[in-house]
């Protein structure tokens, strides 16, 4: 119990180092938190026009998406943040202090998942302002905001990762050139069955595809598109993909950072 407390007590200070850094420059806090309403914005008023959705309005299709996209994002700002702390020597200086082993990697987990629900919080009073509604219950619109952290959680590990592996900021920029390839191919804008058929089977299992299909149903927001395997059993594959990520990954992230300076 008392390597468990000091173990808490080692990433609660590693987390409130990222949160003192988000004090001193807000303005960077702020450009991620907004920009995720930026693009709703964007998207909605510029394309929503052109998009007819079978039985609804396309911002009532397009903010689950939109919430999935957020999650996504936050791969960029956890690969720069652990690559940064890397490329100054800062983890290694963390390595060789006596602390938790675990400290550095569950405090960067913590820090970025509050900003992630700080994040989607922005996102969905945005999507109310305009005229987005969760029609379903309140246990269900809490199950689909906890389907989206998970899936954050989940990429959070990929970032951790990455970042570590690529151990400088310049490197990230690799990372943020991927990540819009893979947010478009899914359903986030459009039905997967309006793409071509490869393109569209390659959306359809996309693990965004699947939380927002699945958080759709939650909200009691229109789908689009043939029904198929994975748009019924969306539930099943937003559990599924995040714990198979994390299952991958978070190993793979642990060992990565143990064997740093070796």
């Amino acid at each position: 119990m008392t390597t468990l407390r000091w173990a808490v007590a080692d990433g609660w200070t590693v987390t409130l180092r990222s949160l003192n850094r988000w004090a001193r420059e807000p303005g960077v806090l702020l450009l991620g938190l907004f920009f995720p309403v930026l693009m709703m914005v964007m998207f909605g008023y510029l394309l929503g026009g052109a998009m007819a959705v079978p039985g609804g309005d396309y911002f009532d299709f397009l903010m689950p998406g939109m919430f999935a996209l957020a999650m996504l994002f936050g791969i960029e700002s956890t690969t720069i943040a652990v690559a940064t702390d890397a490329a100054r020597g800062i983890t290694d200086r963390f390595r060789s202090m006596p602390m938790a082993p675990s400290a550095v990697v569950v405090g960067r987990s913590v820090a970025d998942m509050l900003n992630s629900a700080a994040g989607l919080g922005v996102l969905i009073v945005g999507g109310l302002l305009v005229g987005w509604r969760a029609h379903g219950s309140a246990v269900e619109t809490l199950l689909a905001i906890g389907l989206l952290l998970l899936l954050r959680f989940a990429f959070l590990w990929i970032g951790v990762y990455l970042g570590l592996v690529i151990g400088r900021p310049e490197g990230a920029v690799a990372v943020q050139i991927l990540v819009w390839p893979f947010a478009f191919v899914s359903s986030t804008f459009a039905a997967p069955d309006t793409m071509p058929g490869w393109l569209g089977a390659i959306a359809e299992w996309n693990p965004m595809s699947a939380t927002a299909a699945a958080c759709r149903d939650l909200f009691g927001n229109p789908a689009w598109g043939e029904p198929t395997w994975a748009t019924e059993h969306a539930l099943l594959l937003a559990l599924a993909w995040p714990a198979a990520l994390v299952a991958v990954f978070a190993p793979l992230s642990v060992r990565r950072f143990q064997r740093l300076s070796r």
